[in-house]
């Protein structure tokens, strides 16, 4: 059984703009930094998939959808972001 390039690349990806978004907001998040990890990763990994269902072949590494998958990892990291202020830590509606 073998790993194909696009989730080893989405991982990298992910992982990168994971740590420009704790770079340029200078804060980790605490229990939140794995959850933008993991939303990243799959946002990279969903966005070359729509880079390759549509056909943007602007920016390429391989087969890989760079472009696309940067966008839609950063909109997953967005999507966190959001719903970690909405739903502060100390709220009694947050998880526990």
């Amino acid at each position: 059984m073998t790993i194909g390039p696009a989730p080893v690349l989405a991982f990298l990806v992910g992982f990168l703009h994971t740590a420009l978004f704790v770079l340029i907001s200078g804060d980790a998040g605490g229990r939140r930094l794995p959850i933008l990890l993991i939303a990243a990763f799959f946002g990279a990994w969903i966005g070359d998939a729509v880079g390759a269902r549509i056909g943007l072949d602007w920016l390429l590494l391989g087969d890989f959808h760079l472009l696309t998958a940067s966008i839609v990892a950063w909109l997953a990291i967005a999507v966190v972001a959001i719903v970690g202020v909405l739903v502060p830590a100390g709220s009694p509606y947050a998880r526990r």
